[in-house]
């Protein structure tokens, strides 16, 4: 009996050896900062892992400065919204050998700061001498978004001294960007394409002559530094994984019109078959 449990032992040990993938960790975990952009990319990488792959994988919120530490740690496997190289240029120069930059998802990414059109002011160095008309206040996001530093760094600048940089979240944001324009009020926001807003409103961003913003930028996926060691079909996926603005845009405004940006993100990749077969190398 002791002879037959060894010989149960050895054959088991021998499968797991022997079946490729048998043994391989189906557990893929995403980091995301809820940003629409990042919301849309995110649930498609997910939808696409585990509708098409066969994966476990899910997608976890955090802050931006988080989402690039937990990939350094490698506390998660990536993330697919990464600006680069102005927006998260301080947070990719801390860990740069830490993880592994796949290259743009994404091109022609902006940021700067956004009015309403009927606002006829058309830089930001205008906004100091109008500073009463906005409430003396630039409309942020979270206080760890790069686009936020680079504010701050832009009321230097500036010399914007009758202006503050608002902490809130895109939500806060958004909701109210809509108040203001349903009244016709000045308001200046911090704003970043590719967004929903843009196509709801007529906005148009302010003129950055000290280009304290940068110009076009990339979003990014990035990954831990093992992770085409431990898990090359991810890791392959990931590395394809693109996909035009103006695609991208499309399912933002039906995430942010519905709420269901994975129920959307299983509809859109069921409707985009070849660009699924691109992604997954079978095109």
């Amino acid at each position: 009996m002791q002879k037959l449990t060894k010989i149960f032992a050895l054959v088991l040990l021998l499968t797991f050896i022997a079946v490729p993938g048998f043994a391989q960790d189906k557990d893929v975990e995403i980091a995301y900062v809820e940003w629409s952009c990042a919301t849309a990319s995110s649930n498609v990488v997910k939808a696409v892992l585990n509708e098409e792959m066969g994966y476990d994988a899910d997608i976890v919120s955090v802050t931006a400065a988080a989402m690039w530490q937990a990939t350094a740690s490698g506390d998660v496997d990536g993330f697919v919204t990464a600006w680069l190289p102005v927006t998260h240029g301080h947070y990719y120069d801390k860990v740069k050998d830490e993880v592994e930059n796949l290259g743009p998802l994404a091109t022609g990414a902006k940021i700067g700061l956004v009015v309403p059109e009927y606002v006829d002011i058309e830089s930001i160095a205008d906004l100091d001498d109008h500073a009463a008309k906005f409430d003396g206040t630039i409309t942020g996001i979270d206080p760890g978004a790069g686009i936020m530093s680079k504010s701050e760094k832009a009321l230097e600048a500036y010399n914007l001294d009758n202006m503050t940089l608002g902490e809130g979240s895109g939500a806060t944001m958004t909701a109210m960007l809509s108040e203001a324009v349903e009244n016709e009020d000045w308001i200046v926001v911090t704003g970043w394409s590719p967004h929903w807003k843009f196509g709801r409103w007529d906005l148009k961003y302010l003129e950055d002559p000290k280009n304290v913003y940068g110009g076009s930028e990339d979003i990014t996926t990035i990954v831990r530094e093992d992770l085409k060691e431990d898990m090359p079909e991810v890791y392959a996926f990931l590395d394809r994984f693109s996909w035009d603005l103006s695609v991208m845009q499309g399912l933002m405004a039906k995430n942010q019109e519905n709420g269901k940006p994975y129920e959307n993100a299983k509809e859109f990749i069921k409707n985009h078959p070849e660009l699924v077969d691109k992604w997954l190398g079978r095109s």
